[in-house]
């Protein structure tokens, strides 16, 4: 099925703001792109920071989605299912990659209400790794010493990171970054 010329200015727009950055983006860069008119692109989007919202709703949308798919499974540990977020966030960086440096870097050019919606689901996805953890303390697969929401902070802050440095045709494979940060996370350094 072709995509919708909303989806082709979403698409183009995210190669444009991974390269030159949504500051640097115009919508004429945008439209250029695409051999269109700025009347079409405003057809679809009020502005450049209504894009770019849409672009961040799709991304985090996918992620929870994913994560709740994740913490459904009745048959998983907490440790599957922590072990699973952590793979799943670092291939959606791989799988998602241009998606994902924009969700990343490019926050804080949204302001008023999207933003705030976005940071409650972005809040979201933290708290569901925490109550991942938590849950794992509670049954006795994790250790209970540590607060959960430092944990799940620590996790997410070593995933997210990710987009700057991880290469899917690098040295290591999302599945063995996954294996590496999953072991860290549970079994920490001690001998």
């Amino acid at each position: 099925m072709e995509p919708s010329m909303k989806e082709k200015i979403m698409k183009h727009s995210i190669r444009l703001f991974e390269s030159k950055g949504f500051s640097e983006a115009s919508i004429q860069d945008i439209v250029n792109t695409l051999g269109v008119t700025k009347g079409t692109f405003y057809y679809y989007f009020s502005s450049k920071e209504e894009l770019l919202t849409q672009i961040q709703l799709n991304y985090i949308d996918y992620m929870l989605e994913e994560q709740q798919r994740i913490i459904e499974q009745p048959d998983r540990t907490w440790k599957d299912k922590l072990s699973e977020v952590i793979l799943m966030t670092i291939q959606a960086i791989e799988d998602r990659g241009s998606s994902a440096r924009i969700f990343f870097r490019e926050l804080l050019h949204i302001t008023g209400d999207s933003l705030d919606l976005i940071k409650k689901k972005r809040d979201q996805f933290r708290l569901n790794v925490q109550s991942i953890i938590e849950q794992g303390m509670e049954s006795g697969e994790f250790r209970d010493d540590l607060p959960a929401e430092m944990v799940a902070f620590s996790i997410l802050g070593a995933c997210n990171w990710c987009y700057t440095w991880f290469k899917p045709d690098g040295s290591k494979s999302d599945t063995e970054v996954a294996a590496v940060y999953t072991e860290m996370f549970l079994n920490g350094l001690k001998l």
